[in-house]
């Protein structure tokens, strides 16, 4: 490193690169914020995504955090019922609608998609940018609607409350989700087209890293579902600002419509959130077990059968709704036959962990909290198919900890250990590894202890939404909470250790783990177009061995020839 570089911690271009003709990498490519606000780059559009759900998450978290300070008590001692509700709705609507579903793909997805597959950008740049302003539109109204009053109706809308009974901002926040999938659907038909038309020679179907095809299976989802819930949102709309009888019972409309059309897109949606998780942490996986993919085949035909199978299992959640004993009986086996392309990517992340040299480093701590997380989730889902234990546990904590094991504990899990993989591609620093390894170790014990006890309170009885409950329920929100408090501040280590880096962190070598991929054979930060030529990929994906290199700490950057392939 040059000593002018070296007075500069926060210059991101190597003197010595230029000097070997390498290009400047995307963040130097212009530094006011009009250049990142019209940037058509897919990496300075996945940094835009990436501040913008973190800022959302940190909005839900601190409504989560009232919540359980709320439930800490068996009394109403923080809030009253009506603050209290529309707390929970906030948590859910900004957290599901705002973070978790783009989360991985707007950020990792629009980063590493092009960078995986050899192209220079997205398929539809401009498209891309408009995706965020997009999301950025359905937050502020979203917003709007919490500044204008709150919503109370719960994430999920249900009818005849949220179009007859309340008084409360709902159309706002509604409008505001409609918008935000517009956002969705852009992203999607752009991961489309980018693997269809932009692969680099030789990276057929079968090359394609898991990742890649996670992101594709996700769009589909993207592409079909998001549809139904907008026809659905605007439906609520036009009940509630026009009058319509639609949904309202006493006027003809059906309720039980409401529910089939919103499970319809909001089940899928569940697989929005964890298949890219998958691909995050199958990546990480064989990278750290230095092995290749255990049955990469099985692995994409898991994908594509969880995408598919996923569109007919929202009736599970519909169980006591009225559903007749034939459909129910139907759904349920639905429900249980989508467990098995889940276990399959269980069984092969294990398979390859088996006799690998496994690297403890903490993106792979953050994996195998994700495999742990997830296959909690994924057993006690089958638990819910299976109809009197729904019936039984309908509207239970236990349903609260099912899908925040899945939705959150896995999904946020796979989220940080991607972003650990990829920080130092991303910004060509890298962050204190002590720091991560303590953080993803408390995150994994923060979760269980909040969301664990609640299994048990579900189990026996405690009905969720209530902020008031019986005394002997307190136990378990006493453990629920003290784990809330652990839980945030395992999510807040990585906002400070990870900003630090970007300032002092250590300059990043161009493949730091020693990995495979094509995102690994350019420098780190990228240069604006990627790579210097078109890549040519020539192998299988995953080319580990046993006996393969462990990460290589002390590699230069700069690869003797320049070459970035």
């Amino acid at each position: 490193m040059s000593a002018d570089v070296a007075e500069s911690p926060t210059a991101l271009a190597d003197r010595g690169e230029l000097a070997l003709g390498l290009p400047e990498s995307y963040l130097a490519a212009g530094h006011t914020l009009g250049s990142w606000l019209t940037a058509t780059d897919h990496k300075r559009i996945a940094i835009l995504y990436a501040i913008s759900i973190t800022l959302f998450f940190f909005i839900g978290g601190a409504a989560a955090t009232i919540v359980r300070l709320e439930l800490f008590t068996p009394k109403a001692d923080v809030v009253g019922a009506d603050t209290y509700n529309k707390l929970f709705t906030l948590h859910g609507v900004v957290m599901v609608w705002f973070f978790l579903i783009p989360s991985i793909p707007t950020t990792l997805g629009n980063f590493l998609l092009p960078l995986m597959i050899g192209a220079r950008d997205m398929a539809f740049p401009k498209l891309n940018l408009a995706s965020w302003y997009l999301n950025i539109a359905g937050g502020i109204l979203t917003a709007s609607a919490m500044l204008a009053g709150g919503i109370d109706t719960g994430w999920t809308f249900y009818v005849p409350y949220s179009t007859v009974f309340s008084n409360t901002a709902v159309s706002l926040g509604v409008l505001g989700v409609f918008v935000a999938g517009f956002s969705t659907i852009a992203t999607g038909v752009n991961v489309i087209a980018t693997t269809h038309t932009l692969r680099a020679p030789g990276m057929t179907w079968f090359k394609l890293p898991l990742f890649v095809w996670a992101m594709y299976t996700t769009s589909l989802i993207f592409v079909l579902a998001t549809p139904v819930l907008a026809v659905t949102l605007l439906l609520v709309l036009a009940e509630r600002v026009f009058g319509l009888p639609i949904f309202d019972p006493a006027r003809g409309g059906d309720p039980i419509l409401f529910q089939h059309l919103f499970w319809f897109y909001s089940h899928p949606a569940v697989y929005i959130m964890i298949l890219p998780a998958m691909g995050v942490i199958s990546e990480v996986i064989t990278c750290f077990a230095r092995r290749r993919i255990f049955g990469y085949s099985f692995m994409v035909y898991a994908l594509v059968a969880i995408s598919v199978i996923g569109f007919f299992t929202w009736g599970h959640h519909m169980f006591t709704s009225g559903m007749s004993p034939f459909a129910a009986l139907v759904f349920s086996f639905l429900s249980f036959i989508v467990a098995v392309p889940s276990a399959i990517k269980v069984f092969n992340w294990t398979a390859t962990l088996y006799r690998g040299q496994i690297g403890f480093e903490s993106p792979m701590l953050y994996a195998l909290g994700f495999v742990g997380l997830f296959t909690v989730g994924g057993l006690t889902g089958l638990f819910l198919a299976s109809i009197p234990i729904d019936v039984h546990v309908q509207d239970t904590y236990f349903v609260v900890a099912h899908f925040h094991y899945i939705m959150v504990g896995a999904s946020v899990s796979a989220y940080f250990a991607g972003l650990h993989f990829w920080w130092p591609k991303v910004t060509g620093r890298m962050y204190p590894e002590t720091w991560a390894k303590f953080s993803a170790i408390l995150m994994f014990f923060g979760f269980n202890l909040t969301f664990f006890p609640q299994f048990i309170a579900g189990y026996l009885g405690m009905p969720r939404r209530y902020h008031v409950y019986p005394p002997e329920f307190q136990v378990w929100n006493v453990l629920s909470s003290a784990g809330a408090a652990v839980l945030a501040a395992a999510y807040l280590m990585p906002l400070g250790y990870l900003t630090w880096s970007v300032f002092f962190g250590e300059r990043a070598r161009n493949d730091p783990w020693n990995a495979s991929g094509l995102e690994w054979r350019t420098t780190s930060p990228p240069p604006r177009e990627n790579f210097l030529g078109k890549p040519e990929v020539l192998a299988m994906p995953y080319n580990y061995h046993p006996e393969g290199a462990p990460p290589i700490k002390d590699r230069p950057r700069v690869p003797a020839q320049g070459s970035l392939t």
